[in-house]
C-alpha cells in the first residue's frame, strides 16, 4: 500500500506560527476564525503576501509545532501499513526547512515528493492519500482516489461521503491496520 501524507495542517501546524507573525503585523486571528481554505480574501490579505509569509514561516522550521502529540510513533505505525511518502506542495525553496522540521520531528516517511500546486496530487500514484486541503479532496474524490480528510477549521465546511474525516493520524492506523 502506497500512502501519501501531507506536511502542512496534517503534520506541521504552520498555520500556528502564520497566525503568531500575522498577529505581530496586522489585527489578531485566532485559528478558529480560519473557517475557509482562502481565508485571506475575508481579511483583505494579498494571496501572494500571505503564502510569502507562510514559506517566511518555514525558514524558521525550529518555531513550527506539530498537529498533534506522538507523531513519531503513529507515522513508525503508518510505514508498518505501508510504503509512506510526504507528498506536499510548496515552494522548493522551503524543501530543505520541511526535512529538517521532519528529521527533528522523528517523523517515518520513505520518499519526498514536492509538487507545485496541492489539486496535482490527484495526478500521483497512491492508494491512500492524507491531507487537509477541501481543494485537494474534491480533486482526488474527483479521480476515484481514497482520502482520509484531517480535520482542521478551514475544511468543516466539505461534507461529503466519499472521503473519511479524521482527528488524529491515529484514526488512519486504526482504519487500516
Amino acid at each position: 500500500m502506497r500512502i501519501a501524507l501531507d506536511v502542512d495542517g496534517v503534520l506541521a501546524d504552520v498555520i500556528q506560527s502564520w497566525l503568531n507573525y500575522n498577529n505581530s503585523i496586522r489585527f489578531k486571528i485566532q485559528k478558529s476564525h480560519i473557517t475557509s481554505w482562502d481565508f485571506w480574501k475575508k481579511y483583505k490579505i494579498d494571496r501572494y503576501d500571505f503564502y510569502k509569509e507562510l514559506s517566511l514561516c518555514w525558514k524558521n522550521w525550529n518555531s513550527i509545532p506539530p498537529t498533534e502529540k506522538n507523531l513519531k510513533n503513529v507515522t513508525k505505525n503508518l510505514a508498518e501499513i505501508g510504503q509512506v511518502d510526504i507528498v506536499t506542495a510548496r515552494e522548493k525553496s522551503t524543501d530543505h526547512f520541511v526535512k529538517e522540521w521532519l528529521n527533528v520531528q522523528n517523523i517515518t516517511y520513505d520518499n519526498y515528493v514536492s509538487v507545485i500546486d496541492g489539486p496535482m496530487k490527484a495526478n500521483l500514484n497512491y492508494d491512500i492519500f492524507i491531507d487537509d486541503s477541501p481543494l485537494n479532496a474534491l480533486k482526488l474524490i474527483q479521480k476515484n482516489k481514497k482520502i482520509f480528510l484531517y480535520s482542521q477549521p478551514w475544511n468543516q465546511n466539505l461534507v461529503d461521503n466519499r472521503f473519511y474525516r479524521i482527528s488524529t493520524l491515529s484514526d488512519v492506523v486504526d482504519k487500516l491496520g
